[in-house]
């Protein structure tokens, strides 16, 4: 008696396994935690923003120069801290992550909502901070307060308004890039 092997089926161009949607439905859980921290990051950055653009800028523009001047240079000296690192120096990165864990999960339009909200802030709050912003603060930790009033409102106005136009681009950029995050959050497959 011989034995014959087992028929196998013919093979067609199309044998591997299809991708089942349970892969990406399983990463949907860590596109939407993953999201969250990026929105609120960036909703952080904003906020930070806006609070300069909306109150803190007009009050020192109000008060005596040589304040005004003081009072900036304190403020600039103390954002350097651990709570405001994670919004300045990991917004970008959580973004971009956000973006990848997204498009794993699904979501192409979402990662790349996520992924243009990451270029914004990279570009418009990261390099623009770090090009403009820091150079004009540290060149104002220089100067020396004047006692007279005259001169130390020549010193504002050369400082004020030009930190306060881009700090208003930052603004503008941070909250376009919020609304791309929750957009983002929206689109996500659930």
């Amino acid at each position: 008696m011989t034995m014959t092997p087992p028929k196998t089926p013919p093979m067609t161009p199309r044998m591997t396994p299809p991708k089942t949607p349970t892969t990406a439905a399983a990463n949907v859980p860590y596109a939407a935690a993953t999201i969250l921290i990026a929105l609120s990051l960036t909703g952080a950055m904003f906020g930070f923003f806006y609070a300069w653009v909306c109150s803190t800028m007009w009050g020192l523009d109000a008060a005596d120069p040589r304040t005004a001047i003081a009072a900036m240079q304190a403020m600039n000296a103390s954002v350097r801290n651990p709570v405001f690192f994670p919004v300045f120096f990991l917004t970008t990165p959580a973004l971009a992550v956000a973006a990848l864990v997204a498009r794993r999960a699904g979501g192409r339009l979402c990662g790349g909502l996520l992924l243009g909200a990451a270029v914004i802030v990279g570009l418009g709050c990261f390099v623009l901070t770090i090009t403009v912003n820091v150079p004009m603060n540290a060149a104002l930790a220089l100067v020396t307060v004047p006692a007279d009033v005259s001169a130390a409102a020549q010193i504002w106005a050369d400082y004020s308004p030009r930190w306060q136009l881009f700090n208003t681009l930052r603004t503008v950029a941070a909250g376009v890039a919020l609304l791309l995050s929750a957009a983002a959050l929206w689109k996500l497959p659930s």
